[in-house]
């Protein structure tokens, strides 16, 4: 594999700050031909779970060898370890809290090394700001074509988040909850297509019950109900959704994330 050039960014550090720009000007500053692209910044702070499932859903879409650098690190200066996981054709430099949690129930890690070589951090690093000392500099020396076994120690485990899985009753109902919301105020959960066998049967005859209200009928597109009205499908993401056309399924039934969905899939 040729040296990898392309490096994502995925961070709660906002807009309103100079911490972004200053870890791209870190970057810039050891390889100036580095391409960098924003995942994206606005993660609520801390939120390693909203970061965990954001990194899942876009890390696939990027050229093979990306260097995907997710700083989502409420342990920033303590004992947690910052970590270089090479899994299938991509590169993850992150915090080991779980960030990783989603693509782990998918893939494997080839290599896991707990970085330690300080070689390759800012001259003078802080304890609060390792996304400009440790994260920005990493990235960039890979990006030249550092090894990760250049970075540090191999380890065999990474630290998991408690990702809940829907429980399937024992008439066949299907017990999800909301694992995300997105900007437009969808109710992402954790049901997938694979927890709903019958895709046919599904499309007329899908009951989910959120609260006190019930949505019958699985549909495709968000215009296959009348505006304002609710609906739920299987987004992007793939993933089922409570959506609203043209509204907000957040403030419609006033969800949040961690509320129960019961999904019952036969007539």
């Amino acid at each position: 594999m040729r040296h990898p050039s392309l490096i994502t960014l995925l961070t709660d550090f906002g807009s309103q700050d100079a911490y972004v720009g200053i870890v791209k000007g870190v970057i810039a500053g050891i390889n100036p031909s580095a391409r960098i692209i924003d995942i994206c910044h606005e993660i609520p702070p801390q939120d390693v779970f909203r970061g965990a499932y954001l990194l899942y859903t876009s890390y696939k879409y990027f050229p093979k060898g990306t260097i995907h650098t997710a700083v989502v690190d409420p342990g920033v200066g303590g004992k947690r370890d910052i970590v270089c996981v090479k899994i299938r054709d991509y590169f993850f430099l992150v915090p080991n809290n779980g960030i990783l949690s989603f693509i782990l129930q998918e893939e494997l890690p080839e290599e896991i090394v707990r970085i330690t070589n300080t070689t390759y951090f800012l001259q003078k690093s802080s304890r609060t700001f390792h996304g400009r000392d440790i994260f920005a500099p990493i990235a960039a020396y890979i990006s030249c074509g550092v090894k990760p076994q250049q970075l540090g120690t191999h380890i065999q485990q990474l630290n998991k988040l408690d990702i809940p899985e829907p429980i399937r009753t024992k008439m066949g109902h299907i017990i999800g909850q909301i694992i995300s919301i997105d900007r437009f105020g969808n109710l992402i959960t954790n049901i997938t297509k694979k927890h709903v066998r019958d895709l046919k049967t599904a499309e007329k005859y899908l009951k989910v019950t959120i609260g006190k209200r019930k949505i019958t009928g699985l549909s495709t597109t968000y215009v296959d109900v009348e505006t304002g009205k609710p609906l739920i499908l299987f987004g992007s993401t793939g993933f089922l959704e409570v959506s609203v056309n043209q509204g907000n399924a957040q403030e419609y039934f006033k969800a949040g994330r961690g509320n129960k969905i019961a999904a019952n899939p036969y007539k």
